[in-house]
């Protein structure tokens, strides 16, 4: 059986039709959910990927800090590619309970695109890290081309991770430029 790429976006519409609100017990429900809303920082209510981007660097710094040995560029280059695979699919799970595919309180895209950012901008001044931060919040907020235009080709859990890595690879190509 053809399907058409209409008929497509209308199977994924009818999926995620029933909306609902995250809460302490969604995330409770399923560990997909758990980590998805990025163990509770997706539940914020002022800037959910704000807090998401924020819980991910003070876990990026934590970990590499406290654990150098163990959290080395080469396992966090391996837990961020296992991360985006999973990711694929908790956030599709996620934004298919919540009814919205691309739900704000969805973070775990934040989180495993600045650990991106961090792993390939440090070790850096702290400062440099905020830029870095800021600089990716900037681009996943605006969704300059072609952002925007992928972010709204491709559904569910790919869709929702993708646009993140994009923009932290716009973060990563403006941080090259300035120190060049």
């Amino acid at each position: 059986m053809n399907v058409t790429p209409t008929e497509q976006v209308e199977v994924i519409e009818t999926a995620y039709a029933v909306k609902r609100l995250p809460s302490i017990k969604f995330i409770l429900e399923n560990p997909a959910h758990f980590l998805a809303l990025g163990l509770g920082s997706g539940l914020s209510p002022i800037m959910p990927g704000t807090a998401g981007t924020l819980f991910g660097w003070l876990c990026f710094d934590v970990l590499t800090d406290r654990w150098p040995a163990v959290f080395t560029p080469s396992v966090w280059a391996v837990i961020i590619v296992l991360g985006f695979i999973l990711g694929v699919k908790i956030c599709d799970r996620a934004g298919r309970a919540l009814g919205v595919p691309d739900h704000g309180a969805i973070v775990w895209d934040e989180i495993i695109a600045i650990w991106l950012v961090l792993l390939l901008v440090t070790p850096c001044s702290f400062t440099a890290e905020v830029v870095a931060v800021l600089l990716f919040r900037l681009f996943d907020m605006v969704k300059p081309p072609p952002i925007r235009q992928i972010e709204r080709r491709y559904k569910g859990g790919f869709g929702v991770m993708i646009d993140d890595v994009l923009a932290a690879f716009f973060t990563l190509l403006v941080i090259a430029v300035w120190q060049f």
